[in-house]
């Protein structure tokens, strides 16, 4: 079977590397560079708190392969399971923690509540204010500028073709599959696999299927180094969004941290997204009640990205409702970073074998439609 896959990211290789492993003929075209999209400006997190729910099996599945990147990959991905808490300072917090952890735990995730004395005791130095926390030990981190790369070099070796600087211009539907046209030529293939990431939600227009999709920026930044000392992913269960920040420390020492700022909206052309000075301020403030020590820390380097964001915050994954042949998986609203392996993977899975052992039916393309 002949696969084109259109986007660069980490679903684009990773579901690349997969079908190919399948024994598919894959093709990848990247409008600019690969992984120089969302993927780059991901914080890292390979976390499961916090997802929807009916993210979680997908979520499961992707935990497993980064946990097999290294070996499957061969290459260090900087995949490290140092676990990931999330600090709480109010009731509403602690109750949502609860709340979420008795809606998670049939859906297979389990997660310690931390009391104020474990987390001093474990984690020194993180949320001194807190009132508890909760704590999975099985997540943790990646490096988002390692990842893509490596999944579309191995993607290569088994056969796939990766071409980059390919801007996409026409796609047609022959009846028989599909001729895409480019600026580095014209593809033809029997399926076609849409991870273009903010850019999905235009390709699924072409054939006729509307989702409510915004680009956004997130403002990123990153410290220098000190002496590593955290090792958890560190964020907070709160219902205040100007206090909505995360972080980790990376084992050259620097501390990478995000949220608390609104995202900014990107239009897609040309697609790039700056991080705004002006916001700075409130982003570390809310950033020092998870690390106080960071107030005293130089800012070496702040940058964004340009995400899709879908209106229910949920993917859009799987079959076209509309076009034989097609299949969609994009709009991972900022959090899709931890599940591209398995997006991947189970995308490969559905294109070969026309079943798919992750239920995907929240993230159908149609959704909105049968809602309207």
């Amino acid at each position: 079977m002949d696969v084109i896959v259109l986007g660069g990211g980490l679903m684009g290789t990773a579901s690349a590397y997969f079908l190919a492993r399948r024994g598919a003929r894959v093709t990848l075209l990247e409008r600019n560079r690969i992984g120089t999209g969302a993927t780059v400006a991901s914080f890292g997190n390979i976390r499961r708190t916090g997802r929807h729910p009916s993210q979680l099996p997908l979520a499961h599945r992707s935990l497993k392969l980064w946990g097999e990147a290294e070996r499957m990959l061969g290459r260090d991905v900087e995949f490290r399971a140092t676990g990931h808490i999330r600090l709480i300072f109010d009731e509403g917090g602690l109750a949502d923690m609860r709340a979420y952890a008795e809606a998670a735990r049939p859906w297979g995730l389990e997660l310690e509540e931390l009391g104020p004395r474990e987390i001093r005791a474990r984690f020194p130095g993180l949320g001194p204010e807190a009132i508890a926390a909760s704590f999975s030990p099985q997540d943790g981190s990646g490096n988002p500028r390692l990842i893509a790369p490596a999944f579309a070099e191995a993607a290569r070796k088994l056969g796939a073709e990766i071409v980059e600087g390919a801007e996409v211009g026409k796609i047609t539907s022959t009846g028989s599959g599909f001729l895409v046209a480019s600026s580095k030529g014209t593809f033809a293939a029997g399926c076609l696999l849409n991870t273009a990431g903010a850019w999905g939600a235009r390709i699924a227009a072409q054939f006729g299927e509307v989702i409510p999709l915004d680009a956004y920026g997130p403002q990123m930044g990153v410290t220098e180094p000190l002496p590593h000392r955290i090792l958890p992913v560190v964020g907070i269960w709160t219902r205040d969004k100007d206090y909505g920040a995360y972080l980790r420390q990376v084992e050259r020492g620097n501390i990478v941290f995000g949220g608390a700022a609104e995202r900014v909206a990107v239009n897609l052309d040309p697609g790039h997204a700056t991080a705004d000075p002006m916001r700075l301020p409130l982003q570390l403030r809310a950033v020092a009640r998870l690390l106080p020590a960071i107030a005293q820390v130089a800012i070496i380097r702040t940058w964004s990205g340009c995400e899709g964001y879908v209106r229910d915050m949920l993917p859009v994954m799987g079959r076209s409702a509309t076009t034989p042949g097609l299949f969609h998986a994009f709009g991972f609203s900022g959090h899709g970073f931890q599940l591209g392996p398995g997006v991947g993977d189970a995308m490969a899975e559905l294109i070969m074998t026309d079943c798919c052992e992750t239920l995907l039916d929240d993230f159908r393309v149609d959704r909105f439609a049968r809602a309207a």
